[in-house]
């Protein structure tokens, strides 16, 4: 029974990771794009018409969705900036060492920036702020920073558990080791195959020459 509500409860963990995860890309990739496309249409407007009044606004919302909601999502993948040079030097045993602190940091600051950043939003909603053009409550804007913070720590939490349930080192829960390596490593395992399969047409085909000659051998010395 232990054992069922364990897998039962990491099946259900599991599924809120890939939702947070896909509604982290989904907000990224809509963010990047309407604020690519505001900022061109601005422009094209402001150059034969008039400027878009709101468009100073949208953007800045759009900038701290992409912000605050990638900063989750580059401590998921270990895309956040690190300085790998002496850890990267490291033996294995310090390396396990520095991930542990380096998380454990990480993490209180993330919560504590959350905290902060939750404390600022809410005094800009008792001060009733408002944007100057559409007039929306500001605080609308400033919403998503303490979330971003919260689960950027929360993804801290969960590298330190991944290196206390596996022997290797992680940078990140769902990242082992430098992703250009990971990346090289993928782009040389698809030459390789791609080599294979190529290897294996040639073969194909030197056999399909040969197994030609004989034959027009065997008519050669049929006719004679």
């Amino acid at each position: 029974m232990k054992g069922k509500e364990s897998s039962g409860i990491s099946l259900i963990y599991e599924k809120f990771e890939k939702m947070i995860e896909f509604f982290e890309v989904f907000v990224l990739s809509i963010s990047v794009f309407a604020m690519a496309s505001l900022v061109i249409a601005n422009v094209i407007a402001r150059t034969f018409f008039r400027s878009i009044y709101f468009a100073e606004e949208i953007t800045e919302l759009f900038t701290i969705l992409i912000t605050f909601v990638g900063v989750s999502y580059a401590v998921r993948k270990a895309r956040h900036i690190r300085m790998g040079a002496f850890f990267d030097a490291a033996p294995f045993k310090l390396q396990k060492i520095m991930i542990f602190i380096i998380c454990t940091v990480s993490a209180v600051v993330m919560f504590l920036m959350a905290s902060y950043a939750y404390s600022y939003m809410d005094q800009a909603r008792v001060m009733s702020h408002v944007t100057p053009a559409l007039r929306l409550p500001y605080w609308m804007f400033l919403v998503v920073i303490p979330f971003g913070f919260f689960f950027a720590g929360i993804q801290y939490i969960r590298t330190i558990i991944k290196n206390i349930t596996e022997r290797e080192v992680w940078l990140s829960p769902e990242q082992q080791g430098e992703y250009e390596v990971e990346e090289l490593q993928q782009l040389a395992e698809e030459y390789e195959e791609l080599a294979d399969e190529m290897a294996g047409e040639l073969s194909k085909e030197l056999d399909e020459k040969e197994n030609n000659k004989t034959d027009d051998s065997n008519e050669e010395k049929k006719t004679e």
